[in-house]
């Protein structure tokens, strides 16, 4: 949401959200591990979920390479706000209960 404002080119962008995601999760990784314990099940899962990510990259080259800088950023900013709608309704949901 910081970067779309500053107008950066798509690859500077889609590099700046890459890294500062995989670097978050990272981060994250370890203490959830120590915390969490995963049962034989989670780590069944997240084994399958890992085969999903050569496709998931693939298509993401696939989709920068097809869309221009006007449409990536119309892209970013449609799911922004539909996220932003989803963290509305939740939050009411929940405010209403």
């Amino acid at each position: 949401m910081y970067l779309l404002p500053l107008g950066l080119s798509k690859q500077v962008y889609a590099g700046t959200t890459s890294l500062f995601f995989t670097v978050g999760n990272i981060i994250k990784a370890a203490p959830w591990l120590a915390l969490a314990r995963p049962a034989t099940t989670v780590w069944t899962l997240m084994a399958i979920c890992l085969l999903a990510v050569p496709s998931g990259v693939w298509l993401g080259w696939r989709l920068h390479a097809r869309l221009g800088q006007r449409q990536m950023y119309r892209a970013c900013y449609g799911l922004l706000l539909v996220t932003a709608m989803k963290l509305l309704w939740d939050g009411a949901s929940g405010y209403l209960r």
